[in-house]
């Protein structure tokens, strides 16, 4: 006699979603990090203002054209030469319509256009340069902290030798030696070319030793021991494994190393030795005013440019750095 057994029904291993309940979705570390940085409305005002920045520099000759003048092109008209002080006509240092921000004393230049062409000097050889030294110190921090040894005590003296060059004289006596002509470049495109190298080349050991110090902590991870015993070739390990994982410290620091060179720039450029005249730049701008230090509203718009993108720069990676950190609430 064959007894009858109950056997429970087997559960559905693909279940249909009830009605009215949506399924589980996971995020990346990408999407927790982009919805941590939304929720920072300071550093996403900073974004705001870096994209707007970018914009104007792009599109420097479609803005002058509808709202100023050629940014090199003197308008001597304007400048009240009856009284000698050679000032702008008008008060606020001549501003108008046709010159939002007025003219510069002694050639009537609109600082407008002049404002808006020097922000692609600054941006363009603050951001080449960075990312010449994030190339040089990426890769020389990589390599020191994963080989080790006497590999590690070069790389790290050496960084010790760049970070105690005296980067500003050499700048200087740099600059006071270029010939006009030089590696097929000559003018402002050598002088940009030349001001890249010197700032890009000589601050790679900032950004070298904070991955130097990213990578030995990388290096004795779990995911890391697992790659070694499975066979994986050093150059894999690195491509694979531990560059992957420096991506959110390198962004950080970019972002933070971005508004030094812009200063850097400027100082370069306040002190004669970076883009000549007549070309526009920021620094450039706050020498020609040092002049009229009684007329300080000469300084102020060249001033606010420097300060809005550094403080933008600031704000935007302090709040990647929170989003990018997991530890960070």
């Amino acid at each position: 006699m064959t007894v009858p057994v109950d056997i429970p029904p087997q559960a559905d291993p693909d279940p249909a979603p009830v009605a009215g309940e949506t399924a589980i979705q996971g995020r990346s570390l990408g999407q927790i990090a982009w919805r941590r940085l939304r929720r920072d409305k300071v550093a996403m005002g900073g974004a705001i203002v870096l994209v707007f920045l970018m914009l104007v520099a792009i599109f420097a000759p479609l803005i002058v054209g509808l709202l100023g003048t050629p940014p090199n092109d003197p308008q001597r008209s304007l400048i009240d030469r009856a009284t000698g002080t050679m000032l702008p006509k008008g008060e606020y240092g001549g501003m108008s319509l046709d010159h939002l921000m007025g003219v510069e004393p002694g050639n009537g230049r609109d600082i407008f256009s002049r404002i808006v062409y020097g922000s692609r000097i600054s941006l363009l050889i603050a951001f080449f340069a960075t990312l010449l030294s994030v190339t040089i110190g990426t890769t020389m921090g990589v390599i020191a902290g994963y080989v080790g040894g006497w590999v590690d005590a070069f790389i790290s003296r050496l960084m010790d030798i760049f970070l105690a060059f005296p980067l500003l004289v050499f700048a200087i006596a740099l600059a006071g030696v270029m010939p006009d002509k030089a590696f097929g470049l000559e003018g402002d495109t050598l002088r940009i070319v030349m001001l890249i190298f010197i700032i890009g080349f000589f601050n790679w050991p900032y950004i070298g030793r904070i991955v130097r110090g990213q990578t030995l902590s990388i290096r004795e991870r779990e995911f890391v021991d697992a790659a070694v015993s499975l066979g994986a070739r050093s150059p894999r390990i690195l491509v694979k494994e531990i560059l992957p994982n420096l991506v959110a410290p390198i962004l950080v620091y970019s972002t933070l190393l971005i508004p030094t060179n812009i200063l850097f720039e400027a100082a370069l450029s306040f002190l004669g030795v970076g883009i000549q005249p007549p070309t526009a730049t920021w620094g450039g701008m706050l020498s020609d005013a040092a002049q009229y230090t009684s007329h300080l509203w000469f300084m102020f718009w060249p001033g606010m440019a420097i300060f809005i993108t550094v403080l933008a720069f600031n704000l935007f990676g302090d709040g990647l750095r929170d989003a990018l950190d997991p530890r960070a609430r």
